[in-house]
């Protein structure tokens, strides 16, 4: 039994490691302990190559007197090294300077105090969003964004705003019923106690009670300012910690967030993020004419697809891509009440151009009777007078004729429609495309989403991840040292 004890101490060993008393001879220069593939050297490389003062980044010139300040280029490092390793807060990039070698590397041993790195992100908004700009230009340059095609789509990202931070109508009602319910229980409590005999128990209790209703008096006349404020809001919501942000409805039913609502565009064959918006508007129905616009500019094409869901369906949305040169592929949202109560919809009718006139199911063909306006938009409608003796009648309407509007652009929209019946994978393939940048940059987030207020701030924040998933990207792509060399070139 010894023998074999002492053969499985000398068969199975553990890795040993070092003593920490141990004198022991480092590399002489930081530069040994970043390999050639580190990704921190392409961060070097690309700001190196930044010309800052053009951009508009504060303190590019040191001043003359005074305590020497840090260049920009520093914290500029600083902020784009951290973003993509999950490291956003200035208290813990400050850390991290002093501690992670790959900074101590990068930064050459500076270490900014966070009320400096702080102070940079509030104060270079539009620069580093021209940060980011850049970044993409060089990727079109590198030959990245080939394809003249993009996904479009929309997510919603929390605010520094708690939900019980933000008032709209509905909130305040069921706040002040909340309350009123809450006076009437302790009132019922107090009259209760009058009719009792006075103890010692009793009169605690009564002051108990009086405290909450003092209380809850004061919680009323907050409620009536905040329902004053929210009133003067042109969207008639406040929100107390974050004035900017909103409260968004979310995919999941009965929930929300209060925060932003982030546009993107992404190319379709590498996946790069190559424009993006950041909105405090819950619907993306106003938002793809814009976003469109401005993939194509970034492009340099005079033609683009773009593919989206089927909350950006907006009838002037589309003409307008359509007149910029974006052809766009999406689906109709299914709004016909006829549909919905298993009637014939709009779509079971046959437009046919020659004649100006649409066939309906049992073969009759509805004529054009008039145009108006409607909402803005130039209606002409269609009917027939023999719908008295049909025999689908109860399948198509329950009025005395079924009648057709057609919008003088709908033909745009019926390209639309035939794009998507011509490529059904198009929504599969838009999700593929679109939502993964989504999901990394939420993960690389964390919980709390966005950590500045106000919305031009949070838009610069949201630069800085957008350019860290759009490097990270582009180095497992290229590399490290395709990147560098990109760069340089």
């Amino acid at each position: 039994m010894i023998l074999l004890a002492n053969w499985g101490a000398i068969m199975g060993r553990f890795v040993e490691s070092a003593d920490r008393g141990q004198a022991t001879l480092l590399p002489e220069c930081l530069d040994d302990w970043i390999d050639e593939d580190n990704p921190v050297r392409a961060v070097d490389a690309f700001v190196d190559a930044l010309d800052l003062a053009e951009m508009g980044f504060d303190g590019v010139e040191p001043a003359a007197t005074g305590r020497p300040g840090y260049n920009p280029a520093t914290i500029l490092k600083l902020y784009i090294y951290g973003y993509p390793n999950r490291v956003q807060s200035s208290r813990r990039l400050e850390r991290e300077a002093g501690r992670n070698l790959e900074l101590l590397w990068l930064l050459g041993r500076l270490v900014p105090d966070h009320k400096t790195i702080a102070d940079f992100r509030r104060d270079n908004g539009k620069p580093l969003k021209t940060v980011c700009a850049t970044f993409v230009e060089l990727c079109r340059e590198m030959g990245l964004l080939a394809t003249a095609s993009v996904a479009i789509d929309g997510s919603k990202f929390k605010a520094v705003n708690n939900r019980d931070k933000n008032f709209t109508k509905g909130k305040v009602d069921r706040r002040r019923q909340q309350l009123e319910e809450s006076v009437a229980r302790y009132l019922s409590q107090l009259d209760t106690a009058d009719q009792q005999m006075p103890t010692l128990a009793l009169a605690m209790k009564e002051n108990h009670l009086n405290e909450k209703l003092a209380k809850l008096k004061e919680e009323m006349a907050k409620l009536d300012a905040h329902e004053k404020r929210m009133l003067a809001s042109p969207d008639e919501q406040v929100s107390l910690t974050d004035p900017d942000s909103r409260s968004m409805a979310t995919s999941g039913r009965g929930s929300g967030v209060v925060g932003y609502n982030v546009q993107v565009a992404v190319e379709t064959e590498n996946h790069l993020i190559i424009a993006h918006e950041v909105t405090n508007s819950g619907s993306d129905r106003a938002q793809l004419a814009n976003m469109a616009e401005q993939a194509k500019n970034v492009l340099q094409v005079d033609e683009l697809d773009a593919v989206a869901d089927r909350g950006y369906y907006n009838s002037p949305e589309i003409l307008k891509c359509e007149q910029i040169g974006v052809s766009v592929t999406l689906p109709k949202p299914m709004t016909s009440g006829a549909k919905a109560n298993g009637r014939f919809g709009k779509q079971d009718f046959y437009y046919l151009d020659t004649q100006d006139a649409y066939r309906c199911p049992a073969g009759q063909w509805l004529t054009y009777r008039f145009a108006r306006d409607e909402d803005g938009k130039q209606m002409r409608v269609y009917w027939t007078n023999v719908c008295g003796d049909c025999p689908l009648r109860r399948k198509c309407t329950t009025g005395n004729e079924r009648r057709i509007k057609r919008w003088e652009h709908e033909h745009v929209l019926e390209a639309v429609q035939e794009r998507l019946d011509a490529n059904p994978n198009a929504m599969r393939e838009r999700r593929e495309t679109v939502e993964h940048p989504f999901g990394t940059m939420k993960m690389r987030m964390g919980a709390t989403h966005f950590l500045t207020k106000t919305l031009p701030r949070v838009a610069s924040e949201m630069a800085l991840h957008v350019l860290a998933y759009n490097l990270t990207r582009v180095m497992n792509i290229v590399g490290v040292k395709g990147l560098i060399a990109a760069v340089r070139a």
